[in-house]
């Protein structure tokens, strides 16, 4: 059985994205305390995502939309094809329609954004893990309306 009860008890290897240091670090640590997870590893950008993926295999990729050099839906295209077992949910603080579509058609199982408690971060990386996919609650109102998201 697939879903978030047949996940329950597996913990979850996370691979976290983001060009800013304290972000990416912050996003580790709180992470790394939660029940179930282990955080395998953390990246700069994309180039240095799709390295360290192929090396530590995480189930679930945090990943920021937008960084120099490769960017996150760049990465998330290539991941989804190295690596198709592993989900990848865009954390990010853009939640303008141009970048929702390019991060689901590049493979993303969710897009949510930055301001979302730890607890509710720890959630949806299970239940990406689960197969569940997640989105903010602006972007999913924005897309089921077929109205262009605001940009921050």
């Amino acid at each position: 059985m697939n879903g978030p009860v047949a996940q329950e008890g597996a913990t979850v290897r996370v691979l976290v994205v983001d060009d800013q240091d304290l972000v990416r670090e912050g996003i580790a640590a709180l992470l790394g305390i939660q029940p179930g997870i282990e955080v395998v590893g953390s990246a700069r950008d994309g180039a240095e995502a799709v390295d360290l993926a192929g090396r530590c295999h995480p189930d679930v990729v945090l990943m920021d939309v937008r960084m120099p050099g490769m960017d996150g839906v760049a990465a998330t295209a290539l991941l989804r094809r190295q690596l198709p077992g592993c989900r990848i949910v865009m954390l990010t603080t853009f939640n303008d329609d141009e970048y929702v579509g390019r991060a689901l058609r590049a493979g993303a199982v969710g897009y949510l954004l930055k301001n979302l408690p730890a607890a509710e971060l720890a959630r949806a990386v299970r239940l990406a893990h689960a197969g569940v996919a997640q989105f903010d609650q602006t972007v999913l109102a924005a897309l089921a309306a077929g109205a262009p998201l605001r940009t921050c």
